[in-house]
């Protein structure tokens, strides 16, 4: 197996309906569907929104997981990994703390060994900016990246896109993430 691929991934049934505003989304959406692990969970609203912007400037998406709406501003072939990336966020939320803390385990073992690179944009940038103290005392921003390292990994893994720029982590700790992914992740029912 290809650790620089995601491998292919069975059909799993999802469960979760999606109210879709745009119907060129709504036909992206069956393709992922298919390639996601089992998820189930009430209605999320996607919709498309021109001139997406966050604190920081331009963004592709926007999830607000309360409100189980995600806004997307992303070109079609874009979507998947990014939509795939916002559906982990709802992931993220659920998961429980101790999905969630043994994922940071995973992060922590990739800290030590000062990987570079990550899955995805949202994530490296947040690598970089990471310090020692911020890993050590488990602060927001330490926090913060372990999410968005874990959506990050689920788009590569689930979105059906190969190859991407911003798939920059060294094969063998995509091989790890990987592998912990299909214990901790794919043998559950996710909720969203």
């Amino acid at each position: 197996m290809d650790p620089l691929r995601p491998a292919p991934r069975k059909a799993y049934p999802t469960k979760v309906p999606f109210a879709v505003d745009d119907p060129s989304l709504a036909r992206a959406l069956g393709a992922i569907r298919r390639r996601l692990p089992p998820v189930s969970g009430p209605p999320i609203r996607v919709q498309r929104v021109r001139g997406l912007r966050d604190r920081r400037g331009v963004v592709h998406a926007g999830s607000f997981l309360r409100e189980r709406r995600m806004l997307f501003d992303c070109t079609r072939a874009e979507f998947p990994r990014v939509f795939v990336h916002e559906l982990f966020h709802f992931v993220w939320l659920r998961a429980g703390n101790p999905l969630r803390l043994a994922w940071e385990g995973r992060m922590r073992a990739e800290h030590r060994a000062r990987t570079g690179g990550d899955l995805g944009w949202s994530a490296e940038w947040r690598k970089r900016e990471l310090t020692p103290r911020d890993v050590a005392a488990r602060s927001r921003r330490w926090r913060e990246y372990c999410c968005e390292s874990f959506c990050d990994t689920a788009a590569w893994l689930y979105s059906g896109v190969r190859r991407h720029g911003e798939f920059r982590l060294t094969a063998h700790f995509r091989a790890r993430r990987r592998q912990w992914f299909e214990r901790a992740v794919e043998r559950r029912q996710l909720s969203v």
